[in-house]
């Protein structure tokens, strides 16, 4: 793009409205103008945002004649409501809803992975499945060095996940636990402080993988090109604030070693790798919360495989960060350095 883009943020008062905002700050991302975009009962409020104070508009499908790229995550109805409604008007959308994931004419992008899929977007690119997203960005480097087969993934991930109400209800259960009160349980229906409990997403009844699971599986199969990939998916919620962990473990298709390994993933965009086995330090919630890496640790080989055929690691990544606004936004600034609006 020959100036800075006009931008548009849907769904601005939401937890990842507000992360898209600190983080255009944080990296300096160019925009000539912004529109802050919500629903009915937000409009009229005012937004502040590097010393000023911007109005917030309600979005309708005439929300987008005087902007080029709209970051979305308002929710897959809204997505689907009003996100070709801003591509007609020439605007591109990054949406961070699944409602166009698995479309085939929709590219599903981790710029770390394959950002050369940007190009070939008809007015709309889709951000992944914030577990998809962390676990591929240091999946991937290992698949281009030595292939992977099989992936077998745990994920325990945090509140963030269903939103700022989750996250709020978290705290608000801490609150009443000290207090002595009955705990709030507006948002899952039950305890989540001192809990755990399978994914709170639909389950398919007849495969018994719920849409996380199986988001999971469809999205990295397209994101890296190659439906051959094995993946098995259990996700759980864990009572964290913001950052998703993953327990991951890999079959191979050529041998590697963990020294390796963990060389590669050094040197892989978007990865620190945190691994003291001396001193037990390893990827924790608190470690990767607020920050745009993901962390990896516990590399070691797969006991159970044949000798470097195999690889574990444990995984931190910031849902709301690199599992949300952070990609959306590496995707808009391919969109400025050079891909084709």
């Amino acid at each position: 793009m020959n100036n800075p883009p006009r931008i548009a943020i849907a769904g601005v008062t939401g937890a990842v409205g507000q992360e898209f905002l600190e983080i255009i700050e944080q990296r300096d991302f160019p925009f000539s103008s912004l529109k802050m975009l919500a629903s009915a009962r937000s409009a009229g409020k005012q937004q502040a945002f590097k010393g000023e104070a911007y109005p917030i508009e309600e979005l309708t499908g005439d929300s987008f004649g005087d902007v080029d790229i709209a970051l979305f995550s308002a929710g897959g109805s809204i997505s689907r409501k009003f996100g070709p409604a801003a591509a007609e008007a020439g605007c591109v959308v990054v949406d961070n809803s699944s409602a166009f994931r698995m479309d085939q004419n929709t590219p599903l992008v981790v710029p770390e992975v394959n950002s050369g899929d940007i190009s070939g977007h008809q007015g709309i690119i889709a951000n992944p499945n914030c577990s998809t997203i962390i676990m591929n960005v240091p999946v991937w480097p290992l698949h281009q060095a030595v292939g992977v087969k099989r992936i077998v993934v745990s994920t325990y991930q945090a509140a963030s996940g269903a939103g700022a109400a989750a996250m709020a209800e978290l705290e608000q259960q801490a609150k009443d636990w000290v207090a002595g009160d009955e705990l709030t349980q507006d948002i899952f229906g039950r305890q989540y402080i001192w809990n755990l409990f399978s994914h709170n997403s639909n389950i398919n009844p007849e495969t018994g993988y719920n849409e996380e699971e199986e988001k999971m599986i469809k999205e990295t199969r397209k994101i890296f090109h190659d439906d051959s990939i094995q993946v098995a998916a259990t996700c759980v919620r864990v009572p964290v604030l913001r950052a998703h962990c993953e327990s991951v473990n890999l079959t191979f298709e050529k041998p590697l070693s963990e020294d390796e390994a963990r060389e590669i993933l050094k040197a892989a965009p978007g990865v620190t790798v945190m691994d003291d086995r001396d001193s037990n330090r390893h990827p924790e919630p608190l470690d990767a919360s607020h920050e745009d890496d993901v962390f990896v640790g516990r590399i070691r080989g797969d006991a159970s495989q044949a000798d470097g055929y195999g690889l574990e690691m444990f995984i931190a990544g910031d849902q709301i960060r690199k599992g949300a606004a952070l990609n959306a936004i590496q995707i808009a600034e391919a969109l400025v350095e050079g891909v084709a609006v």
